[in-house]
Order: structure tokens, then sequence, then C-alpha cells
């Protein structure tokens, strides 16, 4: 393909800091001091050039492997203070680094130890409590299931019993198997364009549990896949909090031993989950998703496309503000409760700066930074619209017209029932009588039809439709028509004199 063939967009870190990079030879190196990035898929390239100030970059995320980075270039993020996470297509966190700093080998020590110290049944206690309570939180508030929030409720205080990794593991399964089920049934939406093109397993949240795998892994629906990656970003996170207090991310107190995973990083996930699914929540009950956001594999597997997973990416800074006080919490206890502690020693706090804050007296933590805003999208076409939106100008003219009609269609048959004809026949009877029993030497002299339609009729238009309908007991669309200029039976027009004030003649 020849370069002038070739579409190159910039790239911008946007507000969060972030940079994603995606598709199929993905270029990360360094020119003359610059960090070059370049990703994207055949003519379709995007590439940036970053300098070593100003260049707001906090995190470089890389998904999938088909591509380079120098090692000059992982330098320069270092230098720079930004952390590298590369992902794999399906969610899997592949590689983590961050800042280095000086680690102590007394904290790691007592990490490695702390199943024969105590300490981790006490940190895994609380870990479990934490997350139950942002689970029975979810449950009563979003998902409004109230029975499921107080199983969950009840669940927790089922902790302090245990005394066990293993009965805290038991009893976090058993609140999970709530929590989920009351997920079950939640409605998916997608653009009435795309409704053709939905599998049916897709319009419902459906079991965390994927039928390709017997877990959470290879998610067959987008709320699934979703929360797949969301948690994959969360998961990089963690690492990156851990190994910047100078904890080990494999060794955990919670997740048992197991190769290829990092532990400690999914024990630290546990509390900020709830987080995590709350801000799906939301976005599933409030706005549809696309179908272009996603593709479906030969075995079912639902993938994401590159557009959603950069979205996505953007929520890393709101996680790993939301798990750093966890980190540094478990650190300070395992710090705490090793044989020889050091007096009025205490670990730094880097991730949140608490100790230098507490000693200017301000807040022992920083605002929260706002999450990363989703892409509103047109519940008719699927186009990208303003928020507070519902429809784009045209779906809204198109879904006015069909409103007009279906409650033209209800107001037809509801006209036809038996109670409204029967409604119908009595009022006709009541104004039939009305008329028979009118007497027409009861009216005055003066007010003939053209003294009505001369000196009357001209004054009604002003009066409010309630007002003629509460006069002579009508109908509103009867009232409605006198105000227009229809000559309503002799026997009305005194009352309407009297209403407009010409009744003294």
């Amino acid at each position: 393909m020849s370069a002038s063939t070739i579409s190159v967009e910039e790239i911008d870190p946007g507000r969060h800091g972030v940079v994603t990079l995606s598709g199929y030879g993905i270029s990360v190196r360094v020119d003359r001091g610059h960090l070059l990035v370049e990703d994207g898929i055949a003519g379709n390239r995007q590439q940036a050039r970053f300098p070593r100030v100003g260049h707001g970059i906090k995190r470089l995320v890389i998904i999938g492997s088909d591509g380079m980075v120098s090692l000059a270039a992982l330098r320069w993020l270092a230098d720079q203070k930004a952390a590298f996470v590369m992902l794999e297509r399906d969610g899997t966190v592949l590689v983590t680094t961050g800042p280095v700093r000086p680690s102590d080998v007394r904290l790691r020590r007592a990490q490695s130890l702390s199943g024969q110290s105590g300490a981790a049944v006490q940190i895994a206690r609380e870990l479990i409590s934490k997350k139950l309570a942002g689970q029975e939180r979810g449950a009563r508030y979003k998902l409004l299931a109230t029975q499921t929030a107080d199983t969950i409720s009840r669940y927790r205080k089922e902790l302090i019993k245990a005394d066990s990794t293993e009965a805290i593991r038991q009893v976090e399964s058993l609140a999970a198997g709530a929590y989920w089920a009351a997920w079950h049934t939640l409605p998916i939406t997608f653009p009435r364009k795309d409704e053709a093109r939905i599998p049916d397993h897709w319009r419902s949240f459906g079991a965390r549990v994927s039928p390709l795998t017997g877990s959470p892994r290879l998610a067959v629906n987008p709320p699934n896949a979703i929360l797949n990656y969301l948690y994959a970003v969360l998961e990089s996170e963690s690492r990156l909090a851990a190994a910047a207090l100078g904890l080990d991310p494999g060794i955990g107190v919670l997740h048992v031993d197991t190769p290829n995973r990092d532990s400690l990083a999914c024990d630290l996930m546990e509390v900020v989950r709830p987080e995590v699914d709350a801000f799906l929540l939301d976005w599933i009950t409030r706005e549809p998703l696309k179908r272009e956001w996603f593709f479906e594999q030969r075995d079912g597997n639902c993938r994401l496309m590159a557009e959603l997973a950069i979205k996505l990416s953007e929520t890393a800074p709101t996680w790993g503000r939301a798990v750093a006080p966890v980190a540094e919490w478990i650190a300070e206890t395992l710090w705490s409760g090793r044989r020889k502690p050091s007096r009025g020693v205490s670990l730094p706090t880097r991730l949140t700066q608490s100790h230098k804050r507490e000693a200017k007296g301000v807040s022992s933590f920083p605002t929260p930074i706002p999450i990363a805003r989703r892409e509103n999208v047109c519940r008719g076409c699927g186009k990208t619209i303003q928020k507070r939106s519902i429809n784009c100008a045209q779906c809204q003219i198109e879904g006015a017209t069909e409103r007009l009609v279906d409650a033209a269609r209800i107001g037809r048959v509801a006209a036809r029932s038996p109670e409204a004809r029967a409604k119908h026949v009595a009022s006709r009877r009541r104004h039939a009588e009305a008329c028979s029993a009118w007497d027409e030497s009861t009216q005055p002299t003066w007010l003939t039809k053209e003294a009505f339609s001369r000196q009357i009729q001209p004054l009604l238009v002003n009066m409010p439709a309630a007002a003629i309908r509460a006069r002579i007991d009508v109908s509103r669309w009867y009232a409605g028509k006198i105000r227009k200029g229809y000559c309503p039976h002799p026997r009305h027009w005194q009352a309407l004199a009297t209403l407009v004030g010409a009744g003294d003649q």
C-alpha cells in the first residue's frame, strides 16, 4: 500500500493520561529524546511523538502482542514515572511495569510468613468484609434486590467466625453465588437498528460463569466481556500498587499459589471489584451497547473491539486510586506484625501520600479522579449523541410518529370498549333529557342566536376551556370546540353569557 493511501491520526493521552495502542505492527521507541508510538490496522494508522516535558502520559497500555517495544522506550517511561501495561486481547494481563523504587526485604519476608504469623487471616477477613459490604450496597441500591442484600449481609456477619483462609473463601463463594444470581436476568439493550443482529443470549447479563470454560474466562456475551476487561485493568493497577510498595505481587494471602498468577494482586482487587461492578451496572441500565463494539468468535467467545477497549482503558487511573489505600493498609499490617517491629518506624505512603497530607493538616486522601466518560449513543440508530439525550434528532421524529400512531390505535380500541360505549350512551341520554326539559320561554328576549354570535362568542376565545367545561358541565373536547367558535345548544347561552360578563342586559 502506498503512503498516499494510509490515513494517519494523532494519538492523544486525554485528560486521564492513558495512551492505549492496539492493532498490528505496534511500535514504541525513542527517537532523539522523544517517545514515538504507532498503532492501527492496515491503512488506518495512528501515531504520536511525546517530549520528555509536558507529555501527559501516566500509563501506556498495549492490547495484543503484534509489534515492538524498545528497551529505550521502557527506560523513557520509567524516567517519566509512567506505567507500562500489556494486555492480551481477551483481557489477560501479560506485563506490567511501573516506577522503580527501593524495597525493604523485611517487608517481603513478613509477607511470605503471613500464613504462620496469623496476618494472612486478618487481612483476608478484612478484604472480604469490605468486598461483601460493597456487594451488599450494589444489590440493595442499584439492583434493588433487597433479599439478596440481606443474604450477603448475613454471610458478612459469618466472617467473624471464620478462623482460616479456607473458611473465608467459602463464605465469599456463597455470597458471590447470591450476588451474581441477582444479575442473571438484567436486560441488556442495543439500538433498534442492531436488534436483528443480536443473539438471544446477548440480551441479558446471564450467568457469570462462561459455558466455554466453567469460569468467568472467555465470556460469551458483551456485559461479561466488558467486566472481564475492566477486571484486567484493575489487576494491572493492583500489580503496580503492590510493586510500588515493595510487596511481591505473587505471594497472596487469600488466593492460593498458582503458576502464572499474581495472587496478591488478585487479593487487592477484591475490595474494588464492587466499584467496577457499579460502573458497569450504571452503564448498561442507562445506555445501550453498540453491536459494532463486539465480535463473536467461532466458538461463541465474545471479544471487545479496539474502540471500546481503548475507552475502558481510560478507567485505569480511577481503579488505581481506589486500590491504593488497600495496598498501603496491607503493607502496614504486614510491617507492624513482624516479630521484631521497629518502634516508631512506619512504611512510606507512596501511593496516597497520606503521611505528607496529615503533616500538612489536609485531607488524608486527595479528591478521587473522575471516572472516564462513557459514550452516549442513540437508542434508535446507535449514533453518538450528547449527554442527557436519548435519541438523535432523526430518531426523535421517527419515535414521536410511532408513538402518535400507537396512541391513536390505543385510543380507538379504548373508545370501542363496552365500558367506554356505556359511558358514551349515558352521556348522550343525559344531554338529550336536558335538551327536552329546556324551556325556550325562560331564555331572555335579548339573547338570540345573532346576539350570542356577535356579543358572547368572541369573548369565549379568551376563556379557559376548563372554565367553560365547569360552567355548563360538558366534556373538555366540547368546551374546546366552543372556544374555537362552535355554537352550543341554546340552553347553554345564558350560562356562557354570565361567564363572560354579558348577562346583565
